[in-house]
């Protein structure tokens, strides 16, 4: 397994954020247990985290038997395998999703620091064109493989420039200001995408760079209705919209897991500057971009995707 040094151009940011420690310590009963139970689960560090995720996945695929139900369901109707090969998937899914869950608590010890010995990058050469580039990002991943691992990469980008990730709020606010803690434990911005617009746009306009999770189902009013894995689908047009009024760069990254390990895959990016037609064009372009990456991924490595989502809710209608 090849594996590659990181290079001087990208800021490494050692020692900003170690983990659920380093955050401001919280005030009230909940938010105190909580960081303590986080501090509790770092501690025991990747491979710790790896056990628990495993032993949580499969307790969540006895005690979920409707998402059970759910995720080998679309597995078998989108990817055309037999029950038993979506049944296979389906749990392997489970234990993935719930190492994702945990691993926001490793956001703060994970970086381009382990780059040759935990962290693989696949193309170094996209990565260097990434770093060295001087124009707005726009990074669109997946709840694909460790994706909370993103944060701590893009909280390393260009540490003079902004850097952001757009999320769904939760509905629990504690528990919605511990994971926006943990996402930031690298100098990450975590922006509520009810709030995000001004933000971003800001954001963009002094070159930074902003994140975004696009495979998720959305609202009839957020969404543009295009083919994923052989059915149409809602696609959130928020991230091309903003890319295109930013005239940003969209660079699809995956971060999979393989072992021990993570290995860091960059598409080549979509340039919107180079975009022809009116904005719907170009919103809809951007938005095709995005969701064919994520299928790519996905049929890639779709034990590694979560498929408990109900990721085909919202329907189109006949005018859509």
């Amino acid at each position: 397994m090849t594996s590659h040094a990181p290079r001087d151009d990208i800021s490494t940011n050692h020692g900003a954020a170690g983990g659920p420690d380093s955050a401001t310590a919280p005030k009230g009963l909940m938010p105190r247990l909580l960081h303590m139970l986080a501090r509790a689960l770092a501690s025991r560090g990747f491979d710790g985290i790896a056990r628990y995720g495993n032993a949580l996945g499969a307790l969540l695929w006895h005690c979920l038997p409707g998402r059970r139900r759910l995720a080998v369901r679309a597995i078998a109707d989108h990817l055309g395998v037999s029950q038993q090969e979506a049944t296979r998937i389906a749990r392997q899914s489970f234990a993935h999703n719930a190492r994702s869950f945990l691993e926001v608590l490793l956001v703060g010890q994970f970086g381009f620091e382990q780059t040759g010995a935990r962290l693989i990058i696949d193309n170094p050469d996209l990565l260097r064109r990434l770093a060295e580039g001087d124009r707005p990002v726009v990074a669109t991943t997946a709840h694909l493989g460790a994706w909370e691992f993103m944060s701590s990469l893009m909280g390393q980008w260009h540490l003079d420039r902004p850097r952001m990730v757009v999320v769904r709020r939760n509905s629990n606010r504690t528990l919605n200001d511990f994971i926006f803690a943990m996402r930031g434990a690298r100098g990450l911005q975590v922006v509520d995408h009810r709030n995000a617009v001004f933000t971003v746009l800001k954001g963009l306009k002094r070159n930074g760079c902003v994140g975004f999770l696009v495979d998720h189902n959305c609202r009839r009013d957020e969404a543009i209705f295009l083919p994923f894995l052989g059915e149409t689908a809602a696609v959130n047009m928020g991230p091309a919209l903003l890319a295109v009024r930013a005239e940003a760069e969209v660079w699809p990254a995956f971060m999979i897991r393989e072992g021990d390990c993570y290995r860091l895959y960059i598409d080549e990016p979509l340039d919107t500057a180079t975009l022809d037609g009116d904005r719907n064009d170009k919103v809809e372009a951007v938005s095709r971009f995005y969701t064919q990456a994520v299928e790519r991924a996905v049929r890639a490595h779709p034990e590694q995707w979560f498929w408990m989502h109900k990721r085909w809710k919202t329907r189109p209608k006949q005018d859509d």
